[in-house]
């Protein structure tokens, strides 16, 4: 018996063979070519090709998955139609006169290698999309046409990685777990396999031997192992826990699908707040009507220099293509208090908490503001989002950020770059906003309560502070009676009111917020069902 660890991206324990998948590696030759109008007329009709097999797969995973992950494959398309990859291509084949199939290869190897290279793990992962595409390109030039992955009956698949175009060719009948040597949390693979509700173990510490193909096994995705060849008594073990783990599972699955209807008939949409686009695929596994609060700060955390415009722009319009038309709101940069890093050079204060944070910082670091501003908004022309603005206690903030928003869309426009018009929202965090909710909602398209700072706020109590964990009460008196005011004050202007901190998922408060009209909750992805359930049994 030989155990291997690994990291589980999708939790589930299933027992059966080995199915060693190993991929078949061609070489693509280099070789000069005659006619360069004729190179690029075979290229363009494989890059259609391409085009139309990448749409069969699209549909096929819509049927399978559902339109979240079959967007997997929108982002494929795009890289099809990406300006920058093609004419790299192109002038490839033009100047150095060289067959298309090599100019792909290297093309594709290049802006891998680009994307690799990235510090955020969500956008190194999309490296393998760009591999991806470009095999297929390839493929397709040389004459080497996809098969589909067929396994036997109860099988472990084992490979070092997949790309999704291998994921989605996998035939799932005998599919119990899918294992991969390397492969990431967070690649598209990963994102497949959590829709298709398979156990999946990626980095896992093992060889691939040809002697473990057939070999029974134990996807262990709970503790996050391989176990290879297991005795009788660990067999035994395993499957009580298996019977365990499902029967656990399946009452809370079974809230998937639902619509978020109180027994009373009170609707309200329930969203997730999520820091990265990792966190993006749970809120999609469990089944959230959208983004209620997209962390924007993790792109400027964990770093020497300021994120670009690009890198943002990528990270949004990722988020924002990959829900599908649903809601994604992404909160500006509330950097300041706990969150500092050096390169930000934040001053040093008595009480950052009280600080230069937020739209405050932001209002003063105008031009790092703008460039978050700007890639906002060209990434909203790819979905349906919505900016929320941190920290605010006065119109005039609101008014100032409108200012700067309309100055960037006269520029992108003039520029005659496609961008969209989010509507803008405003975090009820203080005492101060939630008193003048009547007058900002006036300036506002909808407010989101972040309930831990107006506590920490309303209660006079530092919520970093350990000592004051046992009187820190998210729940009292006051501020409920604060975002009973907003949601009154939001409702008579016509705007929605909805809450994104912590008191969100306290199902003890379920039913309470239902009765005070609050139109959404947002909370981390994990608690959406459950929160739901508590809004259907209210």
């Amino acid at each position: 018996m030989k155990i291997c660890p690994g990291k589980s991206i999708l939790s589930g324990i299933a027992i059966g063979k080995i199915f060693l998948y190993q991929k078949k590696e061609f070489q693509v030759s280099r070789r000069r070519i005659g006619e360069v109008k004729e190179e690029l007329s075979r290229f363009e009709a494989q890059r259609k090709r391409a085009m139309e097999q990448i749409e069969q797969l699209y549909r096929e995973t819509c049927k399978r998955s559902g339109k979240a992950q079959a967007s997997i494959f929108q982002a494929h398309k795009l890289l099809l139609e990406d300006t920058t990859y093609l004419e790299s291509i192109r002038n490839m084949i033009r100047s150095e006169q060289v067959n298309a199939e090599y100019a792909v290869a290297v093309t594709g190897l290049l802006c891998s290698n680009t994307f690799a290279a990235m510090e955020d793990s969500v956008m190194r992962a999309r490296s393998a999309d760009v591999r991806d595409v470009s095999g297929r390109l390839v493929r397709l030039l040389s004459g080497i046409e996809e098969t589909r992955i067929r396994l036997p009956d109860s099988s472990i698949l084992l490979a070092d990685d997949l790309s999704p175009s291998e994921t989605v060719r996998i035939e799932t009948e005998g599919l119990l777990a899918l294992v991969l040597k390397n492969g990431a949390a967070n690649s598209h693979a990963a994102i497949l396999a959590r829709s298709m509700g398979i156990p999946t173990l990626v980095r896992t510490d093992v060889t691939l031997l040809p002697s473990y193909d057939g070999m029974t096994a134990i996807a262990d995705a709970v503790e996050g192992r391989l176990i290879l060849d297991p005795d009788e008594e660990t067999l035994c073990a395993m499957r009580e826990k298996m019977r365990l783990f499902l029967q656990e599972q399946e009452g809370l699955r079974s809230w998937i699908g639902k619509e978020n209807i109180s027994p009373g008939g009170r609707r309200i949409d329930l969203y997730a707040n999520i820091g990265s686009l990792k966190e993006l695929d749970q809120a999609l596994y469990n089944d959230a009507g959208g983004i209620g609060l997209f962390r924007s700060e993790f792109l400027y955390l964990g770093r020497d220099t300021y994120p670009t415009e690009e890198e943002q722009f990528l990270v949004y319009r990722e988020a924002l293509s990959r829900m599908e038309g649903k809601p994604v709101t992404i909160r500006t940069l509330d950097i300041g208090a706990d969150k500092r890093e050096p390169y930000l050079d934040l001053p040093e204060e008595e009480n950052p908490a009280l600080g230069c944070r937020a739209i405050r910082l932001c209002l003063k670091r105008r031009e790092v503001f703008a460039t978050q501003l700007r890639a906002i908004l060209r990434a909203g022309a790819y979905g349906n989002c919505s900016v929320l603005l941190p920290m605010i206690v006065s119109a005039r903030e609101v008014r100032e950020v409108r200012s700067l928003m309309d100055e960037i869309m006269q520029d992108l426009n003039a520029r005659r770059i496609s961008f969209g018009h989010p509507r803008l929202g405003i975090m009820i965090e203080t005492p101060a906003a939630a008193l003048i909710s009547e007058t900002l909602a006036k300036e506002a398209d909808f407010f989101s309560i972040g309930t831990n700072d107006l506590t920490q706020y309303t209660l006079a109590m530092d919520r970093q502070n350990p000592e004051l964990e046992q009187s820190f009460d998210v729940s009292h008196p006051a501020v409920l009676k604060l975002i009973q005011i907003t949601v009154e004050n939001g409702h008579k202007a016509g705007i929605p009111v909805g809450i994104c901190g912590e008191l969100a998922s306290d199902l003890s408060l379920t039913g309470r917020f239902l009765e005070m009209g609050v139109d959404m909750l947002s909370v981390i992805p994990s608690r959406v069902l459950s929160v739901r359930r508590a809004i259907l049994t209210a």
